[in-house]
């Protein structure tokens, strides 16, 4: 049976653990006038919920504010389409993104690595070839497409 000694050590470090790790949360779950001028101004659209958001919301659009503030214009304006795009898909489309998104990010990180290449790759073609190619990809079987994403491992595996 513990001592009396040894549960209150225990209890004290639980106790601070705690406090570690209540500390990031504290820092994100600040109210709105606690922010900067230019965090308020990037983050101006979530101004009248911010107080209803919870810690791990605040602290990601906090992120975000922060990139924001160090993109260049161009980078900024490349952005401002990305999000337009966005905003144009159906929710169908958009879960479809997130749940690819999701599998790459499972990935392992040479497999990561072999993905961006193959894209790289693609991207690097004359758009006519890559459109035939999309449009051959779309003709094929579930079965077909396997065959064929096997056989380019495969071939990649030799390299």
């Amino acid at each position: 049976m513990k001592s009396f000694t040894q549960f209150a050590d225990n209890r004290i470090r639980g106790l601070l653990l705690l406090v570690l790790l209540a500390i990031p949360l504290a820092s994100a779950a600040q109210s709105w006038d606690e922010l900067s001028r230019q965090q308020q101004r990037v983050l101006k659209p979530f101004e009248q919920r911010w107080s209803e958001l919870d810690p791990d919301k605040r602290a990601r659009l906090l992120r975000g504010a922060e990139r924001w503030q160090n993109m260049t214009p161009e980078q900024r304006a490349r952005m401002k389409q990305r999000l337009e795009r966005w905003q144009q898909l159906s929710q169908s489309q958009r879960d479809a993104i997130k749940q690819r998104f999701k599998q790459f990010q499972d990935l392992t990180p040479e497999q990561r690595t072999r993905v961006r290449q193959a894209f790289k790759r693609f991207r690097s073609l004359p758009a006519d070839q890559r459109r035939q190619y999309r449009e051959r990809w779309k003709r094929m079987t579930p079965a077909q497409r396997k065959r064929w994403l096997q056989h380019f491992r495969d071939r990649q595996n030799a390299d």
